[in-house]
């Protein structure tokens, strides 16, 4: 009695530890990692595959490996699905005589479905192609098991593989079980703030234009990054009447769904605006801002309108708290000063004065919100700095490609991690290049 007593304290310490470490984990990617690594160290396996194929068929799909390198994983998957373990395992019922009682006496908690195959050169009911993968691969034993939650049933399936041949004990299956039983409903939960996410950033997406117009005399280009927590960033470039072109950048206060939502009627109007008003950027501006005070008294927007006249090469423009414009050409590369004023919404009257500015042939305003300046770390005057350094460094055909342009600037900016899609901050970029 007291060895077994031993035996269960020693697995509920072991599924304690794993399972407050998997807990820890706030992504589904980081979640299949913990997971296929504390797996491989219960079955005492050396590598594995974890597969996330929702049985509702809304994704998102993935495969992570442990142990493998990309090629290893596009090696197993030239394997057919029917054939593969994995699919085996989610889409085939598991033989009786594949799936065994758990021998843990004490134990609670219900264990998957699980498949194993302990010597796969031997298995002859395994399909030629399966056993020329593993041999290939050196994969002598493989171990897999579903992964179902309550919530959202099938999720996928983790293969775990051994070198050689070999077999995992009674117990090591019932605490592989058991652990999995804990990260398949942890996963549902991430699978659920995931497709969240999706569904927020297709909803901005949708906001946004689907694509640039096509206007004489200017060549535009864009860049847009959604972070997870943004939703309030918008761009846009608006033909106007007698060949002159409107462009805006702007940004609302808050995150998620609302802001989108807010964003969405921000850009509708301002477009409006712009064919009333357009020659006059601070009477569009003053009309979004009267719009915004009745519509969101509880927020506030930046927001930057230019109006262009390409075949003059003049450019008139005003800015509501909003981040200064670049333009960049071949003699000069710097920041419109637009006048300094307070964010849309903040006071009871906003208005500020124009600036209006003639440009030169193949020089280029580049217009962005402030996730550029964030994302990349530091102080806000050492983004600025950043920022026109990038530009004024930037080889001639990269500037003569508003695309490209947008591109180098992107890239000079952030770090290799901040263009990441976890990144919490929208980044928008807008060039224009004037012929």
């Amino acid at each position: 009695m007291q060895d077994r007593l031993a035996s269960w304290l020693s697995d509920l310490t072991t599924l304690h530890e794993l399972t407050e470490r998997l807990a820890r984990t706030d992504s589904l990617d980081t979640t299949l990692h913990e997971l296929l690594q504390a797996g491989a160290a219960l079955v005492g396996a050396q590598r594995g595959v974890a597969v996330l194929e929702p049985a509702d068929g809304q994704g998102p799909n993935t495969t992570v490996g442990l142990g493998l390198e990309r090629s290893d994983i596009g090696t197993l998957e030239t394997v057919p699905r029917e054939a593969a373990v994995y699919g085996r395992a989610l889409d085939a019922e598991i033989p009786a005589s594949s799936r065994q009682t758990p021998a843990t006496e004490g134990a609670s908690g219900e264990t998957p479905p699980d498949l194993l195959h302990p010597d796969i050169a031997a298995d002859l009911s395994l399909p030629p192609r399966h056993r020329e993968v593993a041999s290939q691969l050196g994969i002598g034993a493989s171990y897999a098991l579903r992964l179902t939650a309550e919530t959202t049933g099938t999720l996928g399936a983790v293969v775990w593989m051994y070198d050689e041949p070999a077999e995992p004990t009674e117990r090591q299956r019932h605490l592989a079980g058991l652990y999995c039983s804990f990260a398949a409903e942890l996963l549902a939960k991430h699978l659920r703030l995931a497709r969240a996410q999706r569904d927020v950033r297709t909803l901005r997406e949708g906001l946004l234009p689907a694509r640039l117009p096509r206007v004489p005399g200017v060549c535009l280009g864009m860049r847009h990054r959604s972070g997870t927590a943004g939703g309030g960033h918008w761009y846009d470039a608006l033909a106007l009447p007698e060949g002159a072109l409107g462009l805006s950048v702007g940004a609302v206060t808050g995150t998620g769904p609302g802001a989108a939502a807010v964003m969405g009627r921000l850009r509708a109007s301002l477009r409006a605006y712009a064919v009333m008003e357009g020659e006059d950027p601070v009477a569009v501006l003053s009309d979004l801002e009267l719009l915004l005070q009745l519509t969101e008294p509880a927020r506030s927007a930046t927001a930057l309108f230019a109006y262009a006249e390409p075949a003059q090469h003049r450019l008139v423009l005003a800015g509501a708290g909003h981040c200064p414009p670049l333009l960049v050409g071949e003699r000069r590369v710097e920041f419109v000063e637009t006048s300094l004023s307070a964010p849309l919404g903040m006071l009871s009257c906003w208005e500020a004065p124009s600036v209006e500015m003639s440009l030169e042939p193949g020089e280029t305003l580049v217009l962005y919100t402030d996730g550029l300046l964030h994302r990349g770390g530091g102080t806000l005057d050492q983004s600025f700095a950043r920022l026109h350094t990038a530009a004024a460094r930037a080889p001639r055909e990269t500037r003569e490609d508003p695309d490209l342009l947008c591109e180098h600037l992107l890239s000079a900016c952030l770090p290799d991690d901040a263009d990441a899609a976890e990144s919490t901050e929208d980044i928008v970029l807008l060039a224009a290049r004037f012929e």
